[in-house]
């Protein structure tokens, strides 16, 4: 299976996925787009098109799916803001370029420039306000958690651009960041496509100890609480048996993970049991490290992990093989 994170997720989104469809089918191999979304209002437009598109390769014969996560924010670093040619070469060759002065007054003004053939996430989220700072290395930086890219450049009295520059320097890393691209109408129409299923995209993390010195994106603690909650119950979007199947057995029989995702015989043991009308998610991106509710218990290959929503302290977890394994 061709699993791939497009290309492009904004400007050339269309592109991209017509060359997931072309690579598809000149290989004669299943598709899947890795959290499919538009990023930037001006691109919001385009998830029709993009349907057309799958729906027409579906059509044809191709075996072509996506997955989501239900926010609309996404995260990675500030590497996101900055022209690939001066990340060229890895972290060390890139802070090396930025501590040019030349280099740096390049990268400074492409950062300004309208998006073009790279993309610029501070410009498709039109705003510093719009990127908010969770994952810091240097403890002298972790004071800045949560704060977004616009306060710290005030702080420090300078542009955006000079800023996310520093920071990455100062840091020792790409910094993570939350950016806000994505459309709550598209969001929707989404999760009702037949051929969606849903993942996190995020590390699995603790409200406590050394995790607190980080922040996260919600979805780490609520995305399928959300999807149960927001979506199924409160909006209609779709029914829970359709969520229940696109989070389960839709996913793991696409990524062809034997004996999981359906409650049958001979099957991994894998139970959760949770009351609709009360599952809720209730991270936020103010505060997103808390765990979600309504989830009464939970049984991991056989084993009770979770009772009345408490943690049993078992853990029975088992490496999960995927269709390539041989016994």
């Amino acid at each position: 299976m061709y699993i791939s994170h497009i290309r492009n997720e904004s400007n050339l989104v269309l592109e991209s996925i017509d060359e997931l469809i072309r690579i598809a089918k000149e290989a004669n191999i299943r598709a899947e787009i890795y959290h499919l979304k538009q990023a930037g209002q001006e691109n919001w437009d385009k998830l029709d098109s993009i349907i057309q598109k799958v729906e027409k390769a579906r059509a044809d014969g191709l075996h072509i799916t996506a997955d989501m996560y239900n926010y609309t924010a996404a995260a990675t670093g500030l590497d996101a803001v900055m022209p690939p040619w001066v990340q060229e070469g890895g972290y060390t060759q890139w802070v090396k370029r930025l501590q040019d002065p030349h280099i740096r007054k390049k990268v400074m003004a492409e950062m300004q420039l309208p998006v073009t053939d790279w993309e610029n996430l501070l410009k498709l989220a039109g705003s510093a306000d719009k990127v908010l700072l969770i994952g810091f290395k240097n403890k002298d930086l972790k004071h800045l958690t949560g704060k977004t890219l616009a306060e710290v450049a005030i702080m420090r009295n300078q542009s955006p651009e000079e800023t996310a520059i520093d920071l990455v320097i100062e840091d020792g890393s790409r910094v993570g960041a939350v950016y806000f691209l994505m459309s709550e109408e598209n969001v929707k129409k989404q999760i009702a496509i037949p051929w969606m299923s849903f993942g996190s995209d995020e590390a699995s993390t603790a409200p406590e100890g050394v995790f607190l010195k980080s922040s996260a994106h919600p979805r780490a603690y609520g995305n399928f609480s959300r999807l149960l909650a927001k979506y199924v119950r409160d909006e209609k979007i779709i029914t829970l048996e359709q969520a229940i199947h696109k989070m389960t057995g839709f996913p793991a029989s696409n990524l062809k993970i034997k004996k999981r995702g359906k409650l049958a015989v001979g099957y991994f043991a894998d139970v959760v049991i949770f009351n609709p009308d009360e599952i809720q998610d209730h991270a936020t991106f103010d505060n997103p490290l808390q765990y979600s509710t309504g989830m009464s218990h939970v049984f991991v290959n056989g084993v009770q992990v979770l009772r009345d929503g408490e943690h049993t302290g078992e853990k029975p977890g088992q490496v999960v093989r995927g269709p390539g394994w041989i016994e």
